[in-house]
């Protein structure tokens, strides 16, 4: 006896249904406060001040009492029946969850089973009967649990097409079996981040943990990270083409942090940055490309904290920064070529305080520089870092930097706007050619009208319009 009624109680305390004897009486109060309420309201907007006594109860009047008796009993009963009946539903409806939830639990073991089969098809199988699983899942969480099955197969042990040992044809074989499957999983996770939340079978808004998952192609492309935490933390970016074209990310937290780009491409395109945390901090960059090619940074933080960039190609070439922020601080430019041709700095703010630019090249040729704020209090002690015909034409660009080696060229850009300030700047080394600009000095290179030019550092180049007169 004392197991069933601890199960009874159990059941109770999860259904959240305090036991039928208190209810009613608790419904019979508000019944009756309610009635007495509605009875005094109507009495005073009748102005029904007092009651003619009666010294004998006629017919009619013993009648209406009667009428009103049984009226009270039938109202009594259909309170009771009206409580009893929301309980009934509650038990039917927690029933037919834990049913649902019964079923789901045999069906996810079976796919669980699936994914582990030797047989690639087998493991296909299991993989959409995972994804079809959690469309049917009858709560957030089962769902978020068979998402965290797909996302797990992907973290397995897996050697990558460049790590195959050479001459072994059932190596092969297994690779391409193996990346038939784990493809599939990215594809059905890219069709459900696709679906607006409003969709049924819409998976926005959940978690994603890829940390340390090796990629070696896969199409994400069109998803909208909209909530929840997504982690490509320590991930392997090694071959084939990873897709996040015109990707948008508009909340929550999406983490790149420490991933390593080593080949293939990784495709930006078009995405769009407005909202929420982006976090590529203490990445790598040593091979391969990554394209951030007319993306729009207009709200959020997206972070290149730390960053190394050392080979390969990383462009955001015509990318539109209107808005949030976008942090290069403490970044390694020392090889490859970063791209930020044609971008327009619109608004927002874009440090890179604390960077090191000392090998590769880094090109902002023809960019944009409109609004916001751009910060280069960074060294430049190598490579070459390409201003060639940017227009300098409002916001704030602070070069409060130390060039100390390398070339910075401003070979026909454009200063006729204010808000360019080289205050600060060390000049100790390398090559800061200015001597092709157009327009007017900025701030901190020339002194104010009428004062001779003093020396220019080594490597300094001016052009001759800017010299102060009798310099």
């Amino acid at each position: 006896m004392g197991v069933p009624t601890f199960r009874r109680r159990t059941e109770r305390r999860g259904l959240r249904l305090w036991p039928v004897g208190p209810v009613l009486v608790l419904a019979f109060t508000v019944a009756l406060l309610v009635a007495a309420a509605v009875f005094f309201a109507g009495w005073d907007l009748l102005e029904a001040r007092e009651l003619r006594p009666e010294r004998q109860i006629d017919s009619k009047t013993l009648f209406d009492l009667v009428k009103l008796s049984f009226g009270v009993v039938a109202g009594a009963g259909a309170l009771v029946a009206l409580v009893v009946a929301y309980r009934r539903q509650r038990v039917d409806e927690d029933g037919a969850l834990r049913d649902a939830t019964r079923l789901h639990t045999e069906r996810f073991t079976t796919a669980v089973a699936q994914l582990g089969a030797e047989s690639a098809a087998v493991r296909l199988g299991g993989v959409h009967a995972l994804a079809g699983l959690a469309d049917d899942a009858p709560t957030r969480d089962l769902r978020q649990t068979c998402i965290d099955v797909l996302c797990a197969y992907l973290r397995l042990p897996y050697t990558a097409e460049t790590d195959l040992p050479a001459d072994d044809p059932a190596a092969r074989h297994t690779y391409l079996a193996l990346r038939e499957v784990r493809h599939t999983i990215i594809r059905l996770i890219r069709d459900h981040l696709q679906l607006v939340p409003e969709r049924p079978h819409s998976w926005q808004g959940l978690d994603f943990d890829f940390t340390g998952v090796t990629f070696d192609g896969g199409d994400l492309s069109g998803v909208v990270f909209s909530g929840g935490t997504v982690s490509f933390r320590a991930a392997q970016f090694t071959g084939g083409m990873v897709s996040f074209r015109a990707a948008q990310f508009t909340g929550g937290t999406v983490d790149f942090g420490g991933a390593q780009f080593t080949g293939g491409t990784v495709s930006f395109i078009s995405a769009q940055f407005t909202g929420g945390t982006v976090d590529f901090g203490a990445a790598r960059f040593t091979g391969g490309t990554v394209d951030f090619i007319g993306s729009r940074f207009s709200g959020g933080t997206v972070s290149f904290i730390g960053a190394w960039f050392t080979g390969g190609t990383v462009s955001f070439g015509g990318a539109e920064f209107t808005g949030g922020t976008v942090h290069f601080d403490g970044a390694r430019f020392s090889g490859g070529t970063v791209h930020f041709g044609a971008a327009r700095f619109t608004g927002g703010t874009v440090p890179f305080s604390g960077a090191e630019f000392s090998g590769g090249t880094v090109h902002f040729g023809a960019a944009r520089f409109t609004g916001g704020g751009v910060y280069f209090n960074a060294e430049f002690t190598g490579g070459t870092v390409d201003f060639r015909e940017a227009h300098f034409t409002g916001g704030r660009v602070s070069f409060n930097a130390e060039f100390t080696g390398g070339t910075v060229s401003f070979h026909g850009a454009e200063f006729t706007g204010g808000g360019v300030d080289f205050r600060g700047a060390e000049f100790t080394g390398g090559t800061v050619d200015l001597s092709q600009a157009n327009g007017v000095a900025p701030e901190g290179l020339v002194p104010s009208s009428g004062r001779p030019l003093p020396p220019l550092p080594t490597g300094l180049n001016l052009p001759p319009a800017w010299y102060p007169a009798g310099s």
